[in-house]
C-alpha cells in the first residue's frame, strides 16, 4: 500500500509542477527563438521555484515507490498525472472543466483501477541479471530509434506527434526500470554502491533523453495524438518490463476481459482529456508572439484559432442534450 501512496504523491507532485511552471512561463516575455535570459527571468518568479521543488519532490516519491514497490503497479499510476494536472490547473488558472472533462477523468480513474485490480501484479525478483538487461536495453533502444526515424520523415501532424510521444513513453518506462534497480541498490548497499552502479547513470541519461523526446512530441503535432501515446505507452511498456526484467506476474485467462476493458476506459479518457482546451494550456507549447507587429488585429495565430475551436467543442460537448458518453 505504501508504494501506491508514494506513486500517487509522485504523480500529484508532477501535476503541480506542470501547472506552476506553465503559470510561470506565461508571466515572462515570449520569444520566437531561444532566449538566454529566459532562465534568469524564471528564477525571479517564486511560482517557478515552487514548481522546481515539486519536480524534486516527485522524483523522491517515485524513487521511494520503485524501491519498495512493483514496477508494473507503480509506473502505470502515473497515468493519473494528467487528471491531477487538470484538477490543479482548473483551480490555479481559474478555468473550469467541461462536463466531458469530468467524465473523462472518471473513465481514467475507473479504467486504471479495473485494469490493475484484474491484473493483480505479483512481487517479482529484487535483482535483475545483466543477461536480462541487455535484450531489454537493446529492444527499447531499437523501438525508440525506429519511432524517431519515422517521425523525422513526417511533417508536423498526428503521425509525427504519436511517434515521438510513443518514443518518450518507452524512454520513461525504461527510466523507471533502471531507477528501480538503482534505488534498491541504495537501500541495500548504501550511497557508495548507488554512485558506482551503472543503472544510476543510465536512468539519468535515459530520463533526459525522454524529456527531450517529449518536448519534441508536444511541438510535433496535436496533443490528441501525443498525449494518449505517452499515457498508454508508458503504462504498457512498464508492465512489459516488470514481467521481463523483474519476473512480476500478471493474471491471465478470463481476467484479460476486465483488463482490456480497463485499458479501453483509460484510452477513451486520455483521448478526451487531450482534446480539452485546459490540457492545451497546461502541457502544450507556449504560444509564440507574431513575427510581424504590423499584422492586422483581425488575424489570428494558428494556435489561437485551434484554442478557439477546442473551446467551442468543449462548450458544445457540455451543452444539452445530455452529457457525452
Amino acid at each position: 500500500m505504501l508504494p501506491v501512496l508514494l506513486a500517487l504523491c509522485a504523480a500529484f507532485s508532477n501535476a503541480v509542477a506542470t501547472v506552476l511552471q506553465r503559470r510561470a512561463a506565461l508571466t515572462v516575455p515570449a520569444s520566437t527563438g531561444l532566449r538566454p535570459g529566459l532562465l534568469v527571468d524564471l528564477l525571479r518568479r517564486r511560482i517557478w521555484l515552487a514548481g522546481i521543488l515539486a519536480v524534486i519532490a516527485a522524483a523522491v516519491f517515485q524513487a521511494a515507490a520503485l524501491a519498495g514497490g512493483k514496477l508494473s503497479v507503480v509506473q502505470p499510476l502515473f497515468v493519473l498525472e494528467l487528471p491531477f494536472a487538470l484538477l490543479v490547473g482548473s483551480l490555479v488558472l481559474r478555468r473550469g472543466l467541461p462536463s466531458r472533462g469530468w467524465a473523462a477523468i472518471g473513465c481514467v480513474v475507473l479504467g486504471l483501477g479495473l485494469a490493475l485490480g484484474a491484473a493483480a501484479p505479483s512481487a517479482g525478483e529484487p535483482h535483475v541479471a545483466i543477461g536480462r538487461w541487455i535484450p531489454a536495453l537493446a529492444g527499447c533502444g531499437a523501438v525508440i530509434v525506429l519511432l524517431c526515424a519515422v517521425a523525422v520523415r513526417r511533417p508536423i501532424g498526428r503521425v509525427r506527434a504519436w511517434c515521438l510521444g510513443a518514443a518518450a513513453a518507452v524512454g520513461y518506462a525504461l527510466t523507471a526500470a533502471l531507477m528501480k534497480t538503482a534505488t534498491r541498490t541504495l537501500a541495500d548497499h548504501g550511497l557508495g554502491a548507488f554512485l558506482t552502479t551503472w543503472q544510476t547513470y543510465a536512468f539519468a541519461a535515459v530520463g533526459v533523453a525522454s524529456l527531450f523526446l517529449l518536448e519534441n512530441a508536444l511541438q510535433g503535432g496535436p496533443l490528441v495524438a501525443s498525449q494518449p501515446a505517452l499515457t498508454l505507452g508508458d503504462a504498457a511498456v512498464s508492465l512489459t518490463l516488470g514481467v521481463a526484467l523483474y519476473r512480476e506476474e500478471l493474471r491471465t485467462g478470463w481476467w484479460l476481459v476486465p483488463e482490456l476493458l480497463g485499458i479501453g476506459l483509460v484510452a477513451a479518457g486520455a483521448v478526451t482529456l487531450a482534446r480539452t482546451p485546459l490540457t492545451r494550456t497546461l502541457v502544450g507549447p507556449v504560444p509564440e508572439p507574431p513575427e510581424d507587429p504590423a499584422e492586422p488585429e483581425g488575424a489570428a495565430e494558428p494556435e489561437e484559432a485551434a484554442d478557439a475551436e477546442d473551446t467551442a467543442e468543449s462548450e458544445d460537448a457540455a451543452a444539452p442534450p445530455g452529457p457525452e458518453a
